[in-house]
């Protein structure tokens, strides 16, 4: 098995205000816990949970063009974690059409797991997504 096939995602979604300035960011590493990639993008004005899903999508539609079949993605949001693992009801909808665009994305691998991980664990993410809030409201 190559290491891309199977990759390991953190991401971080921000906004200041909420809504206000959001920015994304997500790190990839390939099995052995090698940088794959990065993505710091600023989004414009949206909430923190948009931020948070748009993060995700980024970082996936970059594990498709990385051609993994096995992902493992860290988000600091639990409510994201929880409507992925459908634990929670997405009733927000603004972030109905952000989950169904995660949920065909994540029909492309053959495994794929979501896990809480505390803001402590997830520095790499968040200074990228404040490096974007950063830039777009410089």
């Amino acid at each position: 098995m190559s290491s891309m096939n199977k990759l390991v995602i953190y991401t971080d979604g921000g906004a200041r205000g909420n809504p206000g300035p959001a920015g994304i960011g997500a790190v990839i590493y390939d099995a052995d816990r090698r940088l794959v990639a990065e993505v710091s993008e600023y989004l414009g004005v949206a909430t923190n949970n948009q931020a948070e899903y748009q993060a995700l999508i980024a970082a996936l539609k970059k594990a498709v063009s990385l051609g993994a079949a096995e992902l493992e993605c860290y988000l600091d949001s639990e409510l994201v974690v929880k409507q992925l693992k459908r634990e929670y009801k997405v009733k927000n909808k603004d972030l109905a059409p952000l989950f169904l665009i995660v949920h065909n994305l994540s029909l492309s691998f053959k495994k794929i797991t979501y896990t809480h991980i505390p803001r402590e664990r997830n520095e790499e993410a968040d200074r990228l997504a404040n490096e974007a809030m950063d830039k777009g409201t410089a």
